[in-house]
């Protein structure tokens, strides 16, 4: 599901890969099982029709995406109306409603059979447009508009006079469907959709939080391996092969640096480690035949932390994005020099202090090395 949906938003551009991981979105409901979790070629809305006579679902939908309220705006400054004939009451009544009406005109003369804007409809404007059989949902979220027209290959207007067929956007079928307590609203079969939505569902709010974790990991590792384009067998295969390179190494220094060169080698094991721990193996065992094995020349020799034993994790379909191995590596020595210098600040902090038989002026400046 997370290969389908990071290859469905990819796009080439001068040979370069360009993956926008906003245009996948992870929208959680709490219903069903895990099992249920479903990537869709469109886009999940949390919003419902907005009135009870629009039609429940619209097949080869056209979608009007509008950024532009569909009701009749308050003055930006204070303003005062004073109407003292009857009569001009009901002509100001009556150009209201016809302004309303011909906003909805607009939008049923452009052909669109669905209507989504990210402001408010007017309930007049709502009447109109349910007699038409207009699917509608108002106040959107801007990053969910965005998300449609790379969709369903729309456009979002901010002028209605502008708004004609070939701006619509197009989806296989647009319907309310109720989860839990909850209706929302499925654009779905978009034709080379460039944003998807991944379904999450799960029994419990923990259950579907943790699957959405999951989920986050999945896609950015997909997206890491795409524009990278390299990748490393897991179950810590590389780690030890890294360790044991650093330990080779180190024979041809001698003194500290040595010393050096193996704690960062013993470091890597740490991996590993943790792994065999987790699963319940015996680390000390586990680590044995891990290194056993890598000094036979079996580079990809990892744990298979489901049977318990030292499998080759390529083969077994265990990788990892080589950009994240690279990229731990780099943050955790980063972080240690990090600490190392903030030892040295504290180590230093004594010269500072009054030192005996130094000239008024230069107490506080240390000595010279």
């Amino acid at each position: 599901m997370a290969v389908s949906a990071v290859k469905q938003v990819l796009s080439n551009e001068n040979g370069k890969l360009i993956i926008e991981m906003d245009t996948i979105k992870l929208e959680k409901k709490v219903g069903g099982g895990v099992e249920d979790t479903e990537l869709i070629q469109g886009i999940v809305l949390d919003k419902e029709r907005i009135h009870s006579g629009m039609p429940r679902s619209v097949k080869n939908a056209r979608i009007a995406l509008i950024d532009v309220a569909l009701e009749i705006k308050d003055t930006e400054i204070d303003a005062k109306i004073e109407i003292n004939d009857p009569m001009k009451l009901q002509a100001f009544i009556d150009q209201e409603e016809r302004m309303l009406r011909n906003m909805a005109d607009k939008v049923i003369k452009s052909g669109a059979n669905v209507v989504i804007t990210q402001k408010g409809i007017d309930d007049v404007v709502q009447h109109y447009l349910a007699k038409a059989g207009i699917y509608a949902a108002r106040r959107v979220k801007k990053s969910d508009m965005d998300n449609l027209a790379k969709a369903t290959g729309g456009i979002v207007i901010s002028n209605l006079n502008d708004l004609t067929l070939n701006d619509l956007g197009k989806a296989g079928l647009v319907e309310e469907i109720k989860i839990g307590d909850e209706a929302m609203t499925f654009v779905r079969e978009c034709k080379n959709a460039k944003a998807v939505t991944i379904l999450v569902k799960g029994g419990t709010t923990h259950v579907v939080d943790e699957v959405e974790r999951a989920l986050k990991d999945a896609l950015g590792d997909v997206a890491a391996s795409l524009k990278i384009g390299k990748v490393v067998a897991g179950g810590g295969a590389p780690e030890i092969e890294v360790s044991k390179a650093l330990r080779q190494f180190a024979n041809k220094m001698s003194g500290r640096e040595q010393l050096a060169v193996l704690a960062f080698a013993d470091s890597f094991e740490i991996i590993p480690r943790t792994l065999a721990e987790n699963a319940g193996l015996d680390p000390i065992d586990m680590l044995t035949e891990l290194k056993v094995q890598h000094d036979k020349g079996n580079k990809w020799a990892g744990l298979d932390v489901f049977k318990g034993k030292v499998v080759d994790a390529w083969k077994m379909g265990v990788i990892e994005p080589l950009k994240i191995k690279t990229q731990a590596t780099k943050s955790a020595t980063e972080v240690s020099e990090l600490i190392l210098r903030i030892d040295d600040v504290i180590a230093a902090s004594n010269l500072g202090k009054e030192q005996p038989g130094m000239p008024p002026g230069m107490q506080g400046m240390p000595p010279e090395y």
